[in-house]
């Protein structure tokens, strides 16, 4: 079956890399490096782990969003395109998006353990009628595949899930998401408000548990005239990014135990 990655024009993939603004990224500090981009994992630094996982996805043109020279070079040096960070993530996103247009990927340079194989499962499992999929996997799937994880979750009716850092804004009219997610951005870790978004009716329903995630952003791209998808992630290591050094331990963990 074909997928958008076979489609004219191709899949292109925006790698978010810039630096907050704030105290230092605590990753960095403990291993002594400008930017988290740059921390190795079995002797390759995770921003270039991530942009060998798309390349071996089919997907040719790759942007980096950064801001600090040292992320800026590795990224030319990997033949990636490069664009300066915005004020948050979703402005940058946008940003990314008018220069690379539909249909184009979203991802972070922390997704350290991405596989090649995730992203194509993404993309069949979006299939062809969504103008936005976002990735997120089940608890239990987490769980499995990392017994003891601390992540955040979202509780909905149809369980507890924790985002994936994989986005697909597969037609133009995804514009209309991001400048969503900018006003949901602050409430990712409240679903609550983000209920209460889609009115009176949607947050009655999440109150009393009855509001799953599928449901949810089903509803909240009809609110702004898009076809919005759930993906659930097949392996529940795609929940898994570098935030904090107990997750960097984890990840050195898994690949050391993959040879």
């Amino acid at each position: 079956m074909d997928t958008l990655l076979d489609t004219a024009p191709p899949l292109s993939a925006l790698v978010l890399a810039g630096s907050r603004p704030g105290a230092p990224d605590p990753v960095a500090s403990a291993e002594k490096v400008a930017h988290k981009a740059l921390v190795p994992i079995e002797g390759t630094p995770m921003l270039a782990r991530v942009v060998a996982a798309l390349r071996g996805a089919g997907i040719v043109r790759i942007a980096v969003v950064a801001n600090a020279p040292e992320v800026i070079a590795l990224a030319q040096d990997l033949g990636c395109e490069v664009l300066p960070a915005e004020a948050g993530p979703s402005a940058s996103v946008a940003a990314g998006f008018a220069h690379l247009g539909a249909p184009m990927l979203v991802t972070t340079a922390d997704h350290a353990l991405l596989e090649s194989v995730w992203v194509t499962d993404f993309v069949a499992d979006a299939g062809h009628d969504s103008d936005v999929a976002i990735l997120l996997a089940k608890r239990e799937a987490v769980e499995k595949a990392l017994p003891g994880s601390q992540r955040t979750w979202l509780r909905m009716a149809d369980g507890a899930w924790s985002g994936c850092n994989l986005f697909l804004l597969a037609r133009p009219q995804a514009l209309g998401a991001i400048e969503t997610w900018k006003a949901v951005e602050a409430d990712r870790k409240r679903p609550w408000r983000i209920a209460m978004r889609l009115g009176p009716g949607m947050l009655i329903r999440f109150l009393a548990g009855r509001l799953t995630m599928t449901d949810a952003i089903a509803r909240l791209g009809a609110k702004i005239g898009i076809a919005a998808t759930c993906v659930a992630a097949r392996d529940g290591l795609a929940a898994v990014d570098v935030d904090k050094p107990s997750d960097l331990v984890d990840v050195r963990r898994i690949l050391s135990a993959r040879g």
